[in-house]
């Protein structure tokens, strides 16, 4: 998270700017990142835009998973207007975060990491060291199942706790979820 340190990121599909070293630090410590280089208008990331949507809802996404894998994802746009990267950003996840559009801190990022084409997906260690500098064609080949090399890289420290605020927010699993959280003080 020391890579945005003093810098603005969206959260996901929303206008809200994610701009205070606190929200920064709780969006993007002890996670895995993966920054998305891409635009709406280029064939090659409409093609594989699905594919990282599906890679990402199968880590995060509680309705698939028991226990969200710590990634952060952020979208590094390369688009021609503000409007057209809101559209992507509507088609993706909540958890997604962007670097605002027409920030030069994206342009810095792509120089920073030597981004020479598009779709370009860098995969960071939590302290911003590289782990891949493009796994697209690792997320297409193997999928989901990547993610645990690189977390078996990045040596992640596993959070088997969920901060109080988190489970106030997380929406029940099952229609007995409330009850079985009162009876068992889970």
């Amino acid at each position: 998270s020391s890579l945005f340190s003093g810098r603005v990121l969206l959260a996901g599909r929303s206008e809200f700017r994610l701009d205070t070293e606190r929200e920064l630090r709780r969006a993007l410590d002890n996670k895995i990142l993966l920054l998305y280089f891409a635009s709406r208008r280029c064939p090659r990331c409409r093609d594989f835009a699905p594919r990282l949507r599906d890679f990402c809802r199968r880590l995060t996404d509680e309705a698939c998973v028991e226990r969200p894998e710590q990634l952060g994802l952020v979208y590094v746009g390369s688009d021609r207007s503000e409007e057209e990267q809101r559209r992507f950003l509507r088609s993706v996840s909540r958890r997604w975060m962007a670097v605002p559009y027409g920030d030069s801190f994206g342009r810095e990022l792509a120089e920073r990491f030597s981004v020479s084409e598009l779709p370009c997906a860098v995969v960071l260690k939590p302290s911003g060291e590289i782990l891949s500098g493009n796994a697209v064609r690792e997320i297409r080949e193997a999928g989901a199942a990547c993610f645990r090399d690189w977390r078996e890289a990045a040596e992640l420290l596993d959070r088997n706790f969920r901060l109080a605020e988190d489970s106030e927010r997380s929406a029940a699993r099952s229609l007995t979820e409330p009850f079985r959280r009162l009876k068992y003080r889970v």
